[in-house]
This record gives structure tokens, C-alpha cells and sequence, in this order.
């Protein structure tokens, strides 16, 4: 590494920084611009290489905020801010966590799904890894540079699902960039401490392979046993380089997803978030729902549109929480209603995914009720006669929930809970404002993308986004501040709880169901806490040996700031 944290004599912290002139200047994680000051302008051989003036990080937080509100598009902040992050780290992190609510919809859903379409177009520097699988002999030396040293969280796609727009290719890279920045904004781990990496294994999205400008490996892609060996190639390399690290498996196929999960997750500490991440989040503002309908848990009925990944990620948690309030497994199982394209899973239907059998509804049980559509038992269908009390949707089908359902379920409890979950916005089941509107603003609702305020009560609401983000820094807060080897089901159980008890609706129910972002620090370290607590005790992280845990973590957390440099 380039440099080291140190303390001074007064037991103030500082940087020992082993890089001089340009290469100081070009470092985004130790520049800091025209807030150089003259001694280290003069230790570090900057004279002459910036202004004179010397500035602070609140000037450049002020000017940068500036340039950012004079680009007239989202894609060209997403392009500013991402020049930003590879010039100048601390002063990236202090504007994203200054204004977390303006520009976390920047470097994250929505905006990051166009920097993934476009991302071959507006490609500036290099940042990440990128493992093509001509490459697959060589991951060990790509790993091997020193830079990664201080690595302890990974995030790795391969872009063929991104959000819900498909195969966009070595352009997915984006995602584990954006993911890792919130990793660093809403958790305070250290930008030298995080990795993106994009696994290149070809693309089928024809648009790209015809791109003379597109980056990636102009291969389609590999399949079956090819890529599971690439994909063994790649764990082992990482279990030996970063024996210690977190990795997070970020925007895989269907096809993939929940067996890359299954077959690696006894091995190293590792998740996805797609499908863990977004079963805890629901899971978590579900269980602050009920502050606000009333409706015990073990009262309420399912029904998910969408039974992917998610859809049955989500479905497993809010089974476990149930049963942990009482209910048999299956009677849990009786309450859940998973719609996808052939319409409602039932045990009759003989092309179902292993992780989908568990919640197909027995065909006997609903031949009473008479509506079958073209073979298909539809969402309305599903309305009318289950009744479910909450309706969420990880489809990634736009406006599918229409006004008619929406109606169809208010006559049926006094309170929906309505979680349009899917990203980006353009994607999003409904609108809350359409939720909100159709059912008289009765309507509990959480979204997966950031949308503007309803007017409830004759008032402006905050419209509570159900995002990942509330999840995920946290755990891996968690999990690394402990060392630990596995990351299980049980932590994610706890990581929702976690996030419920930080709900305003637990002493309002007039209040939201989530924290506002602003305070998604104090969030990640009460979820982080509960996770440490949580590998300590289940055997798989290691006590680091101090009474006040939570001290402990928050210390942890990296807080974007300059900090005095001397020369080692």
C-alpha cells in the first residue's frame, strides 16, 4: 500500500503516504487536491503541480455540489460523480453522504441502470477488476498486486442481469461500483478496503457484440460446464488471496444465481444480496408494517409476483419469521401465493425451479375456484379468492399491478401493505402514488426505487424505498468486523429484525416504516451490531475481545475526511 494510518504523539490520527507529485495527485484514494497544505505541498513535491490557494474540504464540497447541480441530465451527474470518485475519494464520499437522498439515486438505482447500458460510451478510467475468461489462468496474478492488500469486501457480477435490464455485459461492472461506494457511504467501509470485480463471460446482448465501442469480451457467452469451472477458478483464487474477505455475488442470472449460492456458501463468507439482501429488507419493513395495519404476522397472507430468485428469497425469510411467531411450517407455507409467468405456482406444474416447489399452493386446494385464464391462475384471480393482506413484487413487469387489482385486494382488508419492489423506476409494478390514490390512502407502501412524496392526511408523505441499501452495508460492517467465516440465514433473520426496531412506525403508526436515509448510518451499525453479535455466538466470527462491541464497530466506520500526510 501507499500508505499507512498512523498516531502522533497527541494520539491523533494521520497518514503516512510513501508517493510524491503526480502519483500523489493521481491517487483518488490520497489526493486531496488544492487542500494540500504549503508543508505538504513542499514534503511532497506539489509545488507548482495545483493553485496556490489553499482550500478545505468544505470549499471543494461546495464547488463540487455546485458542478453537480449545473449538469442538466442524471446521466451526466452519474458520469461527474463517477470522475469525481477516480480523482478525488474523501471529497466523492463527503458530498454522496452530505447529500445521500439527492445523490444516492445517482450512483445507484435508477440512474446506475443507464450507466450500465451506456457504460462502454462513457467509459473514462480504469477502476475494479475485470476477469475475462480468456483470462481464467491468470486470475491468481491479476490478484496478486499489492493494492489489494487492505481488500476485506468484494462485490462481483457478471452483467447478465442487471436490475431488470437483461444482459448488459462487461457494463455491469457499474453495479459492484455502485454497491461498494454505498458499502463505503451508509457503512464506513474504507474505499481501500472494497473491490469490484466483473467476471467476463461473454454477453448474448447482440446490440453489444455489434458495438465497435464495447469493452467487454466480444464472445457470446459461455455456458455450463465452462462457466461453473471458470466460476471454481475464480473462488479458489479469492479464498487464497482474500481468505478473510467478504464476497457478495451481485446481479447473476436466475439460471445461476441461487446454485452459484448454494454451492459456495459453506465454503468461504459469502452471499447475494439479489436474493438475501432483498428477502431481509422486505422482510424487515414488513415486520413494521404491522405497527401500522395491526395484522399479526402470523395472520397475514402473501402474495409475490415474481417467484425468481428474490420472490422465493423473500418468501423463505417471511416463512422462517413466521414460524419463529408460532405458526407450523406448514401452516406458514398455506399463506403464500407466488405468481409468475405461467400465473400461480401450483405442484402440479412440472418445470418449477427446486428453490420455487416448496411454495407451489397443492392444485386441489384452489380447483374450487373456478377462474382459470388460458390455463393460468392469474394475479386477479389470486386477489379474489387468497385475499392476501400484502402484494409484493420483484417482476420487473412495469404498472402490473393495475388499478383493478389494487381495488380487488382494498376489498379485502383495511390495509394493504403494497411493496412495488422491481428496479429501476421505469420498472416498478406501480407508481405510490397510483397505490395511494386507488386505495384511498389506506395503502402501507414501500418501493425498491426512490420516488417523490404522496399527500396523505393532506400532507406530503415520505414514500418509504425499500432498498437493499438498509440491508447490506451493515452486514458486511458486521461480518468483517468480527472476521467472519460463513455468512447464514439466521443473520439475515437478524438483520431484519434490526432493521425493524429502527422503524419510527414502532412508536407512530402514522409515521414511515424506514428511517430516512439521512440517518442510514446509524441504521447499518445497529444492523452490523446485531450481525457481529450474532457470528460470535453462532460460532463463526471471532470476539475481538472488547466489552463494548458496538464502540468496537463504530469506530470502525471510515468518516471522509482529510487527514494531516507525512512522508515514510
Amino acid at each position: 500500500m501507499n500508505f499507512q494510518f498512523a498516531l502522533n504523539s497527541d494520539n491523533n490520527l494521520y497518514l503516512k503516504v510513501n508517493l510524491t507529485g503526480y502519483a500523489l495527485l493521481s491517487n483518488p484514494l490520497l489526493n486531496k487536491g488544492m487542500a494540500f497544505t504549503h508543508e505538504e505541498r513542499e514534503a511532497f513535491e506539489l509545488l507548482g503541480l495545483i493553485p496556490p490557494f489553499e482550500t478545505n474540504l468544505t470549499i471543494q464540497l461546495q464547488r463540487s455540489y455546485e458542478t453537480l447541480q449545473s449538469k442538466h441530465s442524471d446521466i451526466e451527474k452519474y458520469i461527474y460523480l463517477r470522475d469525481l470518485q477516480d480523482s478525488n475519494e474523501t471529497l466523492f464520499y463527503r458530498l454522496l453522504c452530505e447529500h445521500i437522498d439527492e445523490i444516492m439515486p445517482i450512483v445507484y438505482t435508477p440512474t446506475v441502470g443507464l450507466g450500465c447500458q451506456r457504460y462502454s460510451h462513457i467509459y473514462r478510467r480504469p477502476r475494479g477488476v475485470y476477469i475475462a475468461y480468456p483470462d481464467k489462468k491468470s486470475i491468481d496474478k491479476i490478484f496478486a498486486h499489492r493494492r489489494f492488500d487492505q481488500v476485506k469486501t468484494i462485490v462481483v457480477s457478471d452483467g447478465e442481469r442487471i436490475l431488470g435490464l437483461g444482459d448488459q455485459g462487461a457494463g455491469g461492472m457499474g453495479i459492484p461500483i455502485g454497491k461498494l461506494a454505498l458499502y463505503t457511504a451508509c457503512a464506513g467501509i474504507h474505499p481501500s478496503a472494497t473491490l469490484p470485480i466483473l467476471l467476463d463471460t461473454g454477453t448474448d446482448n447482440p446490440d453489444l457484440l455489434q458495438d465497435p465501442l464495447y469493452i467487454g469480451w466480444h464472445h457470446e457467452r459461455i455456458r455450463d460446464q465452462q462457466y461453473d469451472d471458470f466460476l471454481e477458478c475464480f473462488v479458489t483464487a479469492v479464498r487464497k488471496r482474500f481468505p478473510h474477505a467478504l464476497l457478495q455475488w451481485e446481479d447473476f442470472a436466475q439460471r445461476n444465481a441461487n446454485p452459484i449460492l448454494t454451492r459456495y456458501r459453506d465454503q468461504l463468507c459469502t452471499f447475494n444480496d439479489d436474493i438475501q439482501g432483498t428477502a431481509a429488507v422486505a422482510t424487515g419493513t414488513l415486520l413494521s408494517a404491522i405497527h401500522v395495519t395491526g395484522i399479526p404476522l402470523t395472520e397475514q397472507t402473501i402474495a409475490i409476483v415474481g417467484a425468481g430468485s428474490a420472490g422465493c428469497g423473500i418468501s423463505n425469510l417471511i416463512l422462517q419469521a413466521m414460524i419463529e411467531e408460532g405458526l407450523s411450517e406448514s401452516d406458514a407455507r398455506q399463506r403464500f401465493f407466488l405468481i409468475d409467468q405461467p400465473g400461480l405456482l401450483t405442484d402440479d406444474m412440472l418445470d418449477l425451479q427446486s428453490f420455487q416447489q416448496p411454495f407451489a399452493q397443492p392444485k386441489h386446494k384452489i380447483t374450487q375456484w373456478q377462474c382459470l385464464t388460458n390455463n393460468r391462475i392469474t394475479l386477479k384471480d389470486v386477489m379474489t379468492h387468497a385475499k392476501p393482506t400484502v402484494l409484493i413484487g420483484v417482476s420487473g413487469q412495469a404498472s402490473i399491478f393495475t388499478e383493478e387489482i389494487v381495488r380487488e385486494m382494498l376489498k379485502h382488508t383495511k390495509k394493504p401493505v403494497i411493496f412495488p419492489l422491481s428496479n429501476p423506476t421505469a420498472r416498478s409494478e406501480a407508481t405510490p402514488k397510483d397505490l395511494n390514490e386507488w386505495t384511498n390512502g389506506q395503502a402501507i407502501i414501500g418501493t425498491g426505487s426512490p420516488f417523490g412524496n404522496i399527500i396523505k392526511n393532506g400532507k406530503p408523505f415520505r414514500v418509504d424505498q425499500t432498498n437493499n441499501c438498509y440491508i447490506f452495508p451493515g452486514v458486511g460492517l458486521g461480518l468483517i468486523s468480527v472476521n467472519a467465516t460463513r455468512v447464514t440465514d439466521k443473520m439475515f433473520m437478524t438483520a431484519a429484525k434490526a432493521l425493524a426496531n429502527c422503524s419510527p412506525a414502532r412508536f407512530d403508526p402514522q409515521a414511515n416504516l424506514l428511517p430516512p436515509l439521512s440517518e442510514i448510518r446509524m441504521v447499518s451499525l445497529k444492523v452490523a451490531l446485531a450481525i457481529a453479535e450474532e457470528a460470535i455466538l453462532s460460532g463463526y466470527g471471532k470476539s475481538p475481545g472488547t466489552n463494548n462491541l458496538e464502540k468496537y464497530i463504530s469506530d470502525m466506520m471510515w468518516e471522509p475526511e482529510y487527514l494531516p500526510y507525512k512522508k515514510f
